[in-house]
């Protein structure tokens, strides 16, 4: 009774935020049940789904080598790009906060352009060509340092580097912009306050003055870097194809879309996105302890 009182207490903001909540109930809430659902499930989309409880589960861990494979390649996507584009957004959004707003609106510009060319994959396509005409190996071999060319794009033991590579060129994106708007809205007299209390220089300042301000900003960027780190398919499939020889560099997105789109066994590919978005869902839950600390609230 309590909820109806509140709803018809507050009926104009509930009003207002009722299309949200329609649109987020129809094109994620929905899906995401559906797909706990179908993961439990032997589904090919011409028949009925078929109850099989645990058993793709089970197949998942227990006897399919390749989902083990690209999983080991999706936490190395996460741990090494994740971070490392994390880290990478904060420092050069700190880096830039310092001059004025002309040359900062460039540089800006600059560092969040490879996220809006994101999908010009020819380019890097070109730079790592299996051929003597690809950059990389043409440069190589007028060195000297290769006598024939690599094929880098095919090769198992490059192709999951080179799409690290160019996955760290495309990760300063929504997080990066976060972290600029945040150096802009700190509390100055804060920073007085510290010269005061005995901080002498901008990393004393970092650790004890802006980090603890910006701990809204630093959790977004980290939602936003996890979820870009987890869910890396697109470059993968431009640069390697679907799936990379021996699967080499496939990641669990690609693996699912493997099974949804191409082999159309739906249940299977359900399990697989469960499994994904709870790996997803408790790096979400260590990253925000670990940013708690740092918090000032």
């Amino acid at each position: 009774m309590g909820l109806i009182e509140d709803i018809k207490k507050n009926k104009a903001s509930y009003l207002m935020i009722a299309p949200y909540m329609l649109l987020f109930t129809i094109f994620t809430l929905i899906p995401v049940i559906s797909s706990i659902f179908l993961s439990f499930t032997n589904y090919n989309m011409l028949q009925p789904p078929k109850w099989v409880g645990w058993a793709n589960y089970i197949r998942l861990f227990l006897a399919d080598k390749i989902f083990i494979k690209v999983l080991r390649n999706t936490f190395i996507f996460a741990f090494l790009t994740g971070p490392l584009s994390y880290f990478m957004s904060f420092f050069l959004a700190w880096f830039i906060s310092e001059f004025n707003p002309k040359i900062r609106a460039i540089l800006t510009l600059i560092f969040y352009s490879p996220s809006l060319a994101g999908n010009v994959f020819f380019i890097w396509a070109f730079i790592f060509s299996g051929d003597a005409y690809g950059l990389i190996n043409g440069w190589l071999m007028r060195l000297g340092i290769l006598k024939e060319p690599i094929n880098w794009l095919q090769d198992p033991n490059y192709v999951l580097w080179v799409i690290i590579i160019v996955q760290l060129w495309l990760s300063l994106g929504a997080g990066f912009l976060a972290f600029v708007a945040g150096f802009q809205n700190l509390d100055k007299e804060l920073f007085e306050a510290g010269a005061i209390d005995g901080i002498k220089n901008r990393f004393q300042e970092l650790f004890y003055i802006t980090i603890p301000q910006m701990a809204p900003q630093l959790m977004f960027g980290a939602v936003m870097q996890i979820g870009a780190s987890f869910g890396v398919s697109t470059v993968v499939m431009a640069l390697g194809g679907l799936p990379t020889r021996q699967y080499s560099a496939d990641t669990v997105v690609t693996y699912l879309i493997d099974y949804g789109t191409v082999r159309f066994e739906m249940g299977y590919a359900s399990a697989i996105a469960v499994v994904l978005f709870i790996a997803m869902l408790l790096t979400n839950k260590v990253i925000a302890a670990i940013l708690k600390r740092y918090s000032t609230e």
